[in-house]
């Protein structure tokens, strides 16, 4: 039986980065999925790559990586990723304040610039300029998600890489140590196994006995078919109602609750945004929920009704597209960094998941990953993988 340096759990934009870094750097690996086009967070993602948004040295330096690397990655994994830039209005709401949201940016690798509803406007032309207090403007980069994925795998291949589609249902341990994994199909032997599931991470690895500080929402979008409507910028809100929803879901008063099935922690949020690819493709949204049952039910004709209300407060042109309701669960942290590397009390055991900003971040990651368990990593990688490690929190049962 093959034994091999990595098995990579998960494909997407994650997992496939990671197996081909691994694999390009020389390592013998197997990566797993249950289906090459899983209903997953890669599938339905914006694929958008901010690297002006830095705010941290530890993240401008990884934007400031992935501004250089996406230009060149389609020639480097030998298929088109449809990188481009593009124009991006963050909206600012009625009720509140253009310029205390503008201080908040000052600290961004490259700040948006505020604009005016009248400015917004000229921009965007299908925009509804009243329905918004101001707009900030910024150049923003962007991927279409599974070109981007596809282009990873084709390259993994091509390294050398073995892709399997079959569905990981444990671990095989010897005491402290993970020895690969078991799939309905069959056994696999590898030195280490990378969890690269999103959302399912948790799960997955609790089944295995391993806590972790993983958390998932169940993310709702609509995705149209290609529209002969034309917008000119990608549009999102310029304060995310996501990011405080994940901070009070991973309060310690909620931490019990987590392992339990049939919570609702929050109230659902929604953050109105709307992006469209060089197809004519548009995917808006987004609602998300904190329910701690991966495969809870949610209702999509209430969702898709909320989401095209408030696309068409802003976009009026859109409220009434064709469209299809979809839904998948993202994965996050409790402090907004990812977790990246080994998981304390076990060995060969290791995770990369719970990203916010996953094609921003991913790319420079799983290179950084990579030469770091080459065993020649440069200095910036001695300083990332340890910063970004599980071990900054306490690996207990919740």
């Amino acid at each position: 039986m093959t034994t091999y340096d990595w098995i990579v759990v998960g494909a997407g934009i994650v997992g496939s980065a990671m197996a081909y870094e691994l694999a390009h750097t020389g390592f013998s690996v197997l990566l797993l999925d249950t289906s090459a086009t899983s209903p997953n967070a890669t599938r339905y993602s914006y694929g958008g790559v901010a690297y002006w948004a830095g705010d941290g040295d530890l993240s401008r330096q990884l934007c400031a990586e992935s501004e250089a690397m996406y230009p060149l990655l389609s020639e480097e994994l030998g298929q088109d990723i449809q990188f481009r830039e593009l124009d991006m209005l963050l909206t600012v709401a009625p009720d509140r304040d253009p310029h205390a949201i503008a201080a908040t940016h000052q600290g961004f690798r490259k700040p948006p610039v505020l604009l005016s509803p009248q400015e917004a406007q000229e921009m965007e032309p299908l925009l509804q300029g009243g329905a918004i207090a101001a707009a900030f403007h910024v150049r923003h980069g962007n991927v279409e998600p599974m070109a981007l994925t596809r282009a990873y795998q084709f390259a993994f291949k091509q390294a050398g890489g073995t892709f399997a589609i079959e569905s990981v249902q444990g671990f095989v341990r010897e005491g402290d140590r993970i020895q690969g994994v078991t799939t309905a199909q069959h056994r696999y032997a590898a030195a280490n196994v990378l969890v690269c599931v999103g959302g399912l991470s948790r799960a997955l690895l609790q089944a295995a006995g391993v806590a972790v500080k993983v958390y998932f929402t169940h993310a709702e979008l609509i995705e149209t078919p290609p529209l002969d409507l034309q917008l000119q910028t990608i549009v999102m809100p310029a304060e995310l109602s996501r990011m405080p929803l994940e901070a009070q879901a991973t309060q310690p008063d909620q931490q019990l609750l987590w392992d339990e099935p049939g919570h609702e922690l929050l109230p659902p949020i929604l953050d109105a945004g709307v992006i469209q690819y060089a197809d004519g493709v548009v995917r808006m949204g987004q609602v998300s929920r904190v329910l701690t049952d991966p495969g809870a039910p949610v209702d999509a004709i209430a969702s898709e009704a909320q989401i095209r209300q408030a696309i068409g407060n802003l976009l009026p042109g859109f409220e009434a597209v064709p469209g299809q309701w979809a839904h998948c669960l993202v994965a996050f942290s409790g402090d907004r960094q990812p977790l990246v590397g080994a998981l304390p009390g076990v060995e060969g055991l290791h995770i990369c998941s719970g990203f916010n900003g996953p094609f921003l971040l991913a790319p420079p990651i799983a290179r950084h990953f990579a030469q770091f368990h080459q065993g020649q990593p440069k200095a910036v990688t001695k300083a990332v993988m340890p910063t970004l490690s599980p071990s900054r929190f306490v690996a207990t049962p919740d």
